[in-house]
């Protein structure tokens, strides 16, 4: 390590503090970490011990604080002004990590979603379900939020921005997906809706909190249409003809959302119902 007279070179120093002379000189620009000499050839020589400075500023650096911001704080060497920058960052990447987390279930519920709607149309098929955290409404609940003979676009608008306003108000992550509850029928076919549901990545001590239980479930992709009726049809016959029995709700999924369902041919929804006794126990 080439010294003169106990100064470190800009190279030296760079190569000490594991960064470059380019960022060394830039730090110098700004007076955020000047040389402590200079020679009378010219050149800029550092003290050993701003390391130390420039370990605290890349120490910073990685929670996110600007250059400015350290170097008007670094040179006061004030307890009370760091405590209150390092509170703040710390707020600051909370919510970072929660948006990147809110992110991170919308690309795994959407990667789950177009997967599972790969599987063929209208063919029944068991798999374990692992246990989903649901802000479920009441349908009526719904309705009384929305005007009178609203046209379905409309009410689906309604329905995502009151489910998108509660994760908001109450700070719950959500994948953004649509889902119905259905009461069964007389032999698991399509019955009334009782909730529309939201998935979330908690559970919720809120009054629509609900959980669909993990689980063997029935379940069925129905792809370019709408109308889950045929889908409804194809579980109903698969438990008659198979003689299985069933427990709980029949849950609707839809799997395209809004990215891909503005055209029907590109529509998909799931429908699953949890299989009872042995078959379906967690």
């Amino acid at each position: 390590m080439k010294q003169t007279k106990g100064w470190l070179t800009s190279g030296a120093f760079a190569a000490l503090c594991g960064t470059t002379k380019e960022t060394l000189r830039h730090y110098k620009d700004i007076g955020l970490l000047p040389p402590a000499h200079q020679g009378e050839n010219g050149y800029f020589y550092y003290d050993l011990a701003q390391f130390y400075d420039f370990y605290a500023i890349s120490i910073f650096r990685q929670t996110g604080t600007s250059l400015e911001e350290i170097r008007r704080s670094l040179p006061a060497q004030d307890a009370a002004g760091l405590l209150a920058l390092l509170r703040g960052q710390q707020q600051r990447l909370e919510e970072e990590r929660r948006q990147l987390e809110q992110m991170e279930m919308v690309l795994s519920g959407m990667i789950r979603n177009l997967e599972l709607g790969a599987s063929p149309d209208l063919v029944p098929r068991t798999a374990w379900f692992e246990a989903e955290h649901l802000l479920a409404l009441p349908a009526e609940e719904l309705a009384a939020l929305l005007p009178p003979g609203a046209e379905e676009d409309a009410v689906l608008i309604g329905v995502l921005e009151h489910f998108r306003d509660l994760c908001r108000r109450y700070g719950l992550q959500t994948d953004h997906q649509l889902g119905a509850i259905h009461r069964p029928g007389e032999t698991a076919g399509q019955g009334t809706i009782t909730h529309l549901y939201t998935r979330i990545k908690e559970p919720s001590d809120l009054p629509w909190g609900m959980e669909k239980p993990a689980g063997i479930y029935l379940y069925l992709c129905c792809r370019g249409r709408w109308d889950l009726s045929a889908g409804y049809d194809a579980l109903c016959r698969q438990i008659q003809s198979q003689g299985l029995r069933t427990e709980g709700p029949v849950y609707a999924c839809d799997l395209a959302g809004f990215i891909l369902n503005g055209v029907e041919k590109n529509a998909m929804s799931l429908l699953s119902v949890r299989l009872a006794g042995p078959a379906g126990q967690a």
